[in-house]
């Protein structure tokens, strides 16, 4: 059994919408996903959708925008992040997705473009978790508030630029100068 969808907005394969969907979440569903992302809170999102059946699947593309409050991954302290990205999706049937992933084997080449891909069974497809989904990708999990390089200093933490993989060479070449 599949757990409960907090953003659910089904769209019936036999009767496309024509004209763009706008999505909104309401309160609760702006909380339940919060949660699901381990994020502050979710204060506002909408998305636009206009949706196409093409001989690929059915594809998906819009807007998203979306202010919320993330955690800074240095400070701790809660600070505002506004979110507004275009996106491009394709719906397959789950049985085409399937067979496509077997036959891709253990690597995929991606094109410049290919669409991200979602299954779907039945006759309905959920543009709402399909926006959740999108919007995940979106959240910086290691987001840096405005207080990052002072939480750094005063705990005695290095910069990503001080112990990153290049640290080291750039400490050879400032002994050879």
């Amino acid at each position: 059994m599949q757990p409960p969808v907090e953003f659910s907005r089904p769209v019936d394969l036999r009767a496309l919408p024509r004209q763009q969907v706008d999505l909104v979440a309401n309160k609760t569903e702006r909380a339940a996903l919060a949660r699901r992302f381990h994020i502050v809170s979710i204060d506002a999102l909408k998305a636009t959708a206009t949706v196409e059946e093409t001989d690929r699947g059915v594809e998906v593309r819009g807007t998203i925008t979306a202010i919320l409050v993330q955690s800074c991954a240095i400070s701790a302290e809660d600070f505002p992040v506004r979110i507004a990205s275009d996106y491009r999706l394709r719906f397959v049937p789950e049985d085409e997705y399937e067979a496509a992933m077997q036959a891709a084997g253990d690597e995929v080449e991606l094109a410049a473009d290919d669409l991200d891909t979602i299954a779907y069974s039945g006759s309905t497809l959920d543009l709402g978790e399909a926006i959740a989904q999108t919007l995940a990708l979106e959240i910086d999990p290691f987001a840096e508030g405005p207080g990052a390089d002072a939480a750094r200093a005063e705990y005695g933490l290095s910069t990503p630029e001080d112990s990153g993989p290049f640290a080291a060479l750039k400490a050879l070449q400032t002994k050879k100068s």
